[in-house]
């Protein structure tokens, strides 16, 4: 286990690049950010060359990739790290400088255990895009298909493993301030990035959330997911069918190939709609650069590494929580709100709905394609501090996808607008699902298996109290261990010394 020291000797470089870029001065000027954080930061940033905008994204691509990869899971939350840096991160660019193929080719081989021309008949040295965690080639099977050959960089599961320990290890310490810090739930945050890391980490996970997505996509023929080469993957190679497609970033190429952009963006905004709520998984990472036009008109996607997922009763929720802020029945999503047990129960339901009153009310009057999810969405997080809602990671996540999805559809067709589009979609599937036949069917369900589940229930009652002899419980799992107060001075010393030190090596180089 990675000693405290060295976790605050990270933080401290990590700190000291961050404040560089005045990344920190966000968190420095907050009323709500604890004295002794505050303090620390004004330690870290001693000699340091702050500019006056800040450049987030420069700081995180600075540190590394870890960084960078924390960075975008940042992007999608406004609330802990304010909208201006949300908005800044979003321009992260995932780039790096290319492996040289001698090792691409080795690690190729190593991973399918035979040589490259048993492999492919021809691949190019030359990679397609070359990120932090991965670099891309073109190649050409053994059958003549073309197909995109994804390689993970040499050593970079031990690079992200040191940095999400470190991440964990500080985020349980800062919810041990409590208030605005607990409510924020940052060890939430970092568990759901390691989730992230972990299926960018193991190419087969990958492989297999573009196959499971593949499958919900089936109902919307205009959205593509490339097939999965199995034979040609593993976990550290994955190969996929070759998408021949213009990205969506490229409007002038669009326009030149005779698509019709109008169609694309619905298509777009009706095949995220159908995964996030019809289907509960969803891709989250659908910018224009993983988003290409095929000849055909048809939509694909590529770079499945972070993928969403909520489960049917939170897309109830969600799909009535969009329903009733397009009609106005904000009395039913505040319901939503305490029955879902976002909001804490000592809070008036009816001062809830005012809130959201306040929110929906100033779009309602305005043109169907001046709407803006993203604008109603912000304004939902304003209200999230004043009822003490804790933070639900998943509906971040998909907040932030489908203000992304916004913003590529309303680049393709600046006259389309997600209200327009989803509220039939939602209205429907609401229907489907809220119905008196879907009620009827439900209850049959989950009657039968609580029949099916009783012999195992009582099986695990006899496990939990065994008669006079029996195996004892199994220990509870180990859990961070935390530094306590008392020894803070001790550490914090350290770590001052660290960035004085940082701070001569940086003038001295200055």
């Amino acid at each position: 286990m990675t000693s405290a020291v060295v976790h605050l000797v990270r933080l401290g470089r990590w700190g000291r690049t961050l404040a560089r870029h005045g990344a920190l001065r966000g968190i420095e000027t907050d009323p709500l950010t604890p004295n002794r954080v505050r303090q620390l930061i004004r330690f870290i940033r001693i000699g340091a060359r702050v500019p006056r905008t800040p450049r987030y994204a420069d700081a995180f691509e600075a540190i590394g990739p870890a960084a960078i990869k924390l960075g975008q899971a940042l992007a999608t939350r406004p609330d802990l790290v304010g909208p201006e840096a949300a908005h800044d991160l979003l321009r992260l660019q995932d780039q790096a400088p290319p492996v040289p193929f001698a090792t691409i080719r080795a690690a190729i081989e190593t991973a399918l255990e035979k040589p490259l021309d048993q492999i492919f008949t021809s691949i190019d040295e030359e990679p397609i895009g070359a990120a932090s965690i991965a670099q891309v080639h073109r190649a050409v099977t053994l059958d003549g298909a073309h197909v995109a050959v994804k390689v993970l960089r040499p050593g970079i599961e031990d690079v992200m493993a040191q940095a999400v320990e470190t991440y964990e290890w500080a985020a349980a310490h800062a919810e041990r301030f409590g208030g605005e810090l607990e409510r924020l739930r940052p060890r939430q945050v970092i568990a759901t990035f390691r989730q992230w890391t972990a299926r960018e980490l193991d190419l087969r996970r990958e492989a297999a959330s573009a196959s499971e997505l593949a499958e919900g996509a089936a109902a919307e023929p205009g959205f593509m997911v490339p097939a999965i080469d199995w034979q040609r993957t593993a976990r550290r190679v994955l190969t996929l069918e070759w998408i021949d497609g213009i990205k969506l970033s490229d409007r002038a190429a669009l326009l030149a190939a005779g698509h019709d952009l109008s169609a694309l963006a619905r298509t777009l905004v009706r095949s995220f709609l159908r995964q996030a709520i019809a289907e509960g998984f969803f891709h989250a990472d659908m910018h224009q650069g993983n988003l290409f036009a095929l000849p055909d008109g048809r939509l694909a996607a590529i770079d499945f590494g972070i993928m969403g997922r909520i489960d049917r009763r939170a897309r109830l929720w969600l799909a009535e929580i969009l329903h009733g802020l397009i009609t106005g029945n904000y009395a039913r999503v505040a319901e939503i709100h305490f029955e879902a047990q976002y909001v804490p129960s000592h809070h008036n339901i009816a001062e809830f709905t005012t809130a959201l009153r306040s929110v929906g009310e100033p779009i309602r009057g305005l043109p169907v394609k001046d709407i803006s999810v993203g604008q109603m969405l912000d304004g939902l997080f304003a209200i999230t501090r004043d009822f003490d809602m804790p933070v639900q990671p998943h509906l971040l996540l998909l907040q932030k996808t489908m203000v992304m999805v916004e913003g590529v559809a309303t680049a393709l067709d600046p006259d389309i607008n997600m209200w327009e589009t989803a509220e039939p979609f939602v209205r429907e599937w609401l229907r489907s699902e809220l119905g008196p036949e879907a009620f009827v069917a439900d209850r049959l369900r989950e009657d039968v298996k609580l029949l099916l589940r009783l012999p195992d229930l009582l099986r695990r009652i006899e496990a939990r109290f065994p008669p006079a002899g029996g195996a004892p419980p199994p220990p509870p799992l180990a859990e961070i261990r935390l530094v306590e107060h008392s020894r803070w001075a001790r550490y914090a010393g350290i770590a001052i010394l660290a960035a004085a030190a940082g701070a001569g090596v940086m003038a001295l180089l200055g």
